[in-house]
């Protein structure tokens, strides 16, 4: 039990680092989207080609049907993401896309069991349920129009989506393989997008604040927070990992305390103390089984990779 909570540090560093990372994300709201997205992913791929290299993890070409996977995790959980998360603000307040990201354990649990073909774990779903309830009540609720709701179910699919689309492909290429692919795929998408709806001039726009918050965003919650949270799929699964999405707002509520924001209400403190329960329920019950370990998809993928895995 003790190796599960240590399997699922990484996570909760990489959520930590996420809710943390609120205030930052705002400085990048007057820029143009699709460049300085671009920007980020670029950084981003280049850190993580580099580290690897430096840790020693071979980084291997996708194959097959990897490459629709990886499309997949590119396009669904970083280009559709970050869109709907702009477009979605102005139909909706923060918090119902906020409430919207935290109904992801819930999702997961029973996505990462459907991708495992077998059945959800009852104690797992509940402790979604109980992470979830605790995150709306951390957020808040909010009001949105019609088109509001639509861009939140969009935030959640692609949140979800992040996750589950990895999971075929951590097997053989591990959280360092999937953060790097799947940067540089984004970056490249998000990089036509902005010569074609934002003209090539845009870059010039960028100003120091722009590119500050760039930078900050690519390494520690794109880099970095990328391969921590990989790290937790592959060694938990991604109905266990998902839990730890929890985390997210309270770091950010934590955050804004520490910027000088109001201390939170009571209704908070309910919020975080039910995140908290969530999590010992779900790492401390159900099956010990670690799911990429086993699966047809990661046969023999030591030997192709060597000391790349994780």
């Amino acid at each position: 039990m003790v190796k599960r909570w240590w399997a699922a540090l990484p996570g909760a560093v990489a959520m930590g680092f996420v809710g943390g990372s609120v205030a930052v994300s705002g400085l990048l709201s007057p820029a143009e989207l699709f460049t300085a997205q671009a920007v980020r992913y670029a950084v981003a791929c280049a850190l993580l080609v580099g580290l690897a290299r430096l840790a020693g993890r071979r980084l291997v070409r996708p194959r097959g049907a990897e490459w629709a996977w990886l499309l997949g995790v590119a396009g669904a959980g970083l280009v559709v993401f970050n869109v709907a998360l702009v477009h979605g603000a102005g139909h909706a307040e923060p918090a119902v896309l906020g409430v919207a990201v935290a109904c992801v354990p819930v999702v997961l649990a029973a996505g990462g069991a459907a991708l495992e073909r077998r059945r959800p774990s009852p104690s797992l779903l509940t402790a979604g349920v109980v992470v979830t309830c605790g995150a709306v009540l951390v957020q808040g609720l909010g009001r949105a129009d019609a088109a509001g709701i639509g861009w939140a179910l969009v935030v959640l699919a692609g949140e979800a989506g992040f996750t589950l689309l990895a999971v075929p492909v951590l097997g053989r290429h591990g959280p360092w393989g999937v953060s790097a692919w799947s940067t540089g795929i984004a970056s490249g998408v998000f990089a036509v997008l902005a010569l074609v709806v934002e003209g090539p001039a845009a870059g010039a726009g960028l100003g120091p604040r722009d590119l500050w918050a760039a930078a900050y965003l690519a390494v520690a919650v794109t880099a970095v927070a990328f391969v921590l949270w990989y790290s937790t799929v592959t060694r938990l699964g991604a109905g266990r990992a998902g839990l730890l999405t929890g985390i997210a707002p309270v770091a950010a509520a934590g955050t804004g305390v520490l910027l000088g924001g109001a201390v939170p209400a009571p209704p908070v403190w309910a919020g975080v103390a039910l995140v908290a329960a969530g999590l010992v329920l779900g790492l401390t019950q159900g099956d010990r089984r670690r799911p990429l370990r086993s699966r047809a998809w990661s046969q023999g993928a030591s030997s192709s990779t060597g000391g790349a895995r994780w």
